[in-house]
């Protein structure tokens, strides 16, 4: 595995192929969990966990799996590793588990991490689709932590549930509901796609 492919598949998955931003995917959990910190990093790292091991199972057995049921196979397992972080979540931090509800379980949902596995797991050696699942989580879970911490700290004045704001603020409640989400996604997206990439692919 040679280590300009491994980086490279790396850090496309952090910028310019990143998930969310470039590709727009799996923005349900923008609206679903990104109104406390806590919570959302709680819910990346059961992604990132998933979409990692999820793409490394898939990429081992890619050679046995029939074509024509795949994607069922891709579920069953993407499936069971979410089992796995729903039961830790459950044993170990039952209040955030709690608080997520159903969310945990939908990660089975997520077309990230099914994209990946078609995309890429499929057709390429299981180390490198283990570096491609984890930079795809990880590419996922910075994205939605950044817009957590402004939608938390405008929201509810708060960071990490510590109050950070002082009398003076006035909290934003829109920032708390389904429409603030939406509405950081947007900018997050527009600084990302819209000046930053921008600028390197003139640069360049």
């Amino acid at each position: 595995m040679a280590k300009a492919k491994v980086k490279k598949v790396f850090l496309d998955s952090l910028g310019k192929q990143n998930p969310v931003f470039a590709q727009v995917l799996g923005i349900c959990s923008t609206l679903a969990v990104t109104n406390v910190l806590k919570n959302t990093l709680v819910m990346t790292m059961g992604v990132v966990f998933v979409t990692a091991l999820s793409n490394f199972t898939v990429s081992l057995m890619r050679k046995v799996i029939p074509s024509r049921v795949r994607m069922m196979v891709e579920t069953l397992i993407i499936a069971s590793y979410v089992i796995i972080v729903e039961i830790a979540l459950k044993a170990f931090v039952p209040d955030i588990w709690r608080q997520l509800g159903p969310y945990v379980g939908l990660i089975i949902t997520n077309c990230i991490i099914m994209g990946r596995a078609e995309a890429f797991a499929l057709s390429n050696p299981a180390g490198i689709s283990l570096v491609d699942g984890l930079a795809s989580g990880i590419g996922y879970a910075y994205v939605l932590l950044i817009i957590a911490f402004f939608r938390e700290l405008m929201g509810s004045g708060t960071i990490w549930g510590y109050q950070v704001m002082g009398s003076w603020w006035t909290n934003w409640s829109i920032m708390v509901m389904p429409p603030g989400a939406f509405f950081m996604l947007a900018v997050f997206i527009w600084i990302v796609k819209g000046l930053l990439l921008t600028h390197e692919e003139k640069k360049s």
